[in-house]
């Protein structure tokens, strides 16, 4: 019975890793296309120094830190919840950021209830798309460093199909990104999950410019 659980528990992580769950994760870039657009990011090599920095910068030093506590606050201390999700939102640093921050989480939570029995979200409902990772693998029994691995996976993986369209970069080279840059995934959980509370926010000016100049793009794919 107990490899039953830690399998089911296994096998929602990679249901809520899945690029198929109707997130809208697709239509985002993060600043990534303008970033192709004006010549930043040409190759295989330079994608890959883009992403190890965000993955570095942000997601370790952000992200994950984020995950975790709202991970431990399940499921009774709601102050604890509000508290890092709009220091997470506060800390996007464009609009198309945090709307795709706050869009993904509601579709989360949504989905979470269309897949399961009504009634599963909690009584207070996450806004963003961290917060409502966070209840989906507490509530699935998954291991916390185990749901940040997959909540990186996933965010490493929807950046390399980004870039497969806008370089454009072939499939064999992006699946050579995605496999040098997941070992980076271990030390990405690990290092979040030790930093203390003063010590989390993210620095990443070259993706907030992208990001920002994204915004009046005249032509684009994608929605950050």
């Amino acid at each position: 019975m107990r490899n039953d659980v830690a399998g089911l528990a296994e096998l929602r992580l990679l249901h809520l890793s899945s690029p198929s769950l109707p997130l809208g994760s697709f239509a985002y870039s993060q600043g990534l296309e303008w970033a192709v657009a004006a010549g930043w990011i040409r190759n295989e090599t330079e994608l890959e120094t883009w992403l190890a920095g965000i993955m570095a910068q942000i997601i370790a030093q952000l992200d994950v830190p984020v995950f975790s506590r709202c991970y431990g606050a399940w499921p009774d201390d709601v102050s604890v919840l509000i508290s890092w999700e709009r220091f997470l939102i506060a800390s996007r640093e464009t609009a198309e950021l945090r709307q795709e921050e706050l869009a993904r989480g509601r579709a989360l939570m949504r989905c979470l209830e269309q897949i399961c029995d009504k009634g599963t979200g909690p009584a207070w409902r996450p806004t963003s798309f961290v917060g409502a990772y966070s209840f989906c693998t507490w509530h699935f029994n998954i291991a916390p460093q185990a749901a940040a691995r997959g909540y990186v996976w996933s965010w490493l993986e929807n950046q390399v199909m980004a870039a497969i369209r806008l370089i454009p970069l072939g499939q064999s080279a992006g699946q050579r990104v995605l496999f040098r840059l997941s070992e980076g995934i271990l030390t990405a959980v690990e290092t979040g999950f030790a930093l203390e509370d003063d010590d989390i926010g993210a620095s990443a000016p070259a993706q907030a410019l992208a990001g920002a100049l994204h915004e009046t793009q005249y032509t684009r794919l994608f929605r950050s």
